[in-house]
């Protein structure tokens, strides 16, 4: 694997990630078009991790850390690649982010019905916390509400 490189998403890269997620993505979010993963790279120009294997792009993963904790999102390989080590290389990287970030525990967004990468997930020292679900809500405005001083939806 010595000629696998992965490192931060450049801006360039972005229109390509998007494509990339078509084939190699399970699922779709809400936030899989241009504008959503420019605020990503401009919020955190270190989140997205990118791994490529002689140029050509292989693998993804968003290492998204709050200041408080750390979230894993997008862990991506494309399916002529896998089994090949690409995603615990992947993880690596993203949690040496987090360490050097000071972060403690990461969380990961895994589909339910995903179970090729359950085991993925397993075998990277992963485990599901049944005792917790995910709640979510869809916001009006690709932008979000504007918060007022208490943290509160305010006026647009």
């Amino acid at each position: 694997m010595s000629d696998l490189h992965i490192g931060p998403a450049g801006g360039g890269d972005l229109g390509d990630l998007l494509d990339f997620w078509k084939t190699a993505a399970e699922g779709t979010s809400i936030s899989d078009d241009l504008a959503g993963v420019e605020r990503l790279h401009e919020r955190d120009p270190q989140a997205l991790l990118l791994a490529r294997r002689d140029g050509e792009l292989v693998g993804t993963v968003i290492a998204g850390f709050d200041g408080w904790r750390c979230h894993l999102y997008r862990l991506a390989v494309h399916p002529g690649h896998r089994r090949q080590g690409i995603g615990a290389a992947l993880l690596a990287a993203a949690e040496e982010r987090f360490a050097g970030l000071g972060g403690r525990r990461a969380d990961a967004m895994v589909l339910n019905r995903n179970e090729r990468a359950h085991a993925a997930w397993e075998a990277a020292g992963y485990g599901a916390q049944e005792e917790w679900r995910r709640w979510v809500k869809p916001l009006a405005s690709p932008a979000g509400p504007q918060m007022s001083g208490g943290g509160r939806p305010g006026p647009a």
